[in-house]
């Protein structure tokens, strides 16, 4: 188990990582992880590339701020996986350019909203569900990503991006960037014609 001074130095290593990598510009984005009674964020209006362990917020379960600077005002999306999803145990909120891009597409399958096309992406995030659109900040995005949490990996943010959990740290940011080079591929593709996997193909990557 993770100290949280350990998990503090973590959260810094892994926003530098998606900063660099170019999937959370300026100050775009949010990451969390769980302790055993209380939780970390990262700080509103906060790079992730120039994050400090000391500043990163200190929550509870009811969402309530006890230490570090002003927690993100997207909190409550973090709070809906926690509450929904007993095995998430740390969320990442990007605004990566194809995940971005992907959720202002018209008529996606609010269910799953692009097919199947890679192994990976069958295995890390599964269906992909959409949340409709709601401003940054609207506390409705919190009770519309619980509704999908206990089912779902991640979901997408229509018109916003993803929020991507994971069973630890490393997974959540894992899974988040698969999901983004995911939507790369499929973004690329959309006036192709690809093979999608099959039916069958995606039953028994999923029993995996």
């Amino acid at each position: 188990m993770s100290t949280e001074s350990q998990l503090r130095e973590r959260l810094c290593e892994v926003g530098r990582r998606l900063y660099q990598r170019g999937l959370c510009p300026g100050t775009s984005g949010n990451l969390s992880a769980r302790l055993e009674d209380t939780w970390l964020l990262t700080p509103t209006n906060s790079c992730l590339g120039e994050l400090l362990p000391r500043d990163i917020s200190l929550l509870d379960f009811e969402g309530n701020h006890l230490s570090g600077k002003k927690p993100s005002k997207e909190s409550f999306m973090h709070l809906a996986y926690y509450q929904h999803r007993p095995e998430a145990r740390a969320v990442v909120h990007l605004h990566s350019t194809y995940a971005v891009a992907v959720s202002c597409l018209q008529d996606l399958n609010a269910d799953s909203c692009v097919p199947f096309i890679t192994p990976y992406f069958v295995m890390r995030i599964g269906d992909l569900p959409v949340v409709p659109y709601l401003r940054p900040g609207d506390a409705r995005l919190g009770e519309e990503i619980a509704s999908r949490a206990a089912n779902h990996v991640a979901v997408l943010l229509a018109n916003h991006g993803p929020v991507v959990s994971g069973k630890t740290l490393d997974e959540a940011v894992n899974n988040a960037e698969e999901l983004e080079e995911g939507l790369k591929v499929y973004f690329l593709l959309q006036d192709k014609k690809p093979m999608l996997l099959t039916p069958e193909q995606v039953e028994a990557l999923r029993r995996m």
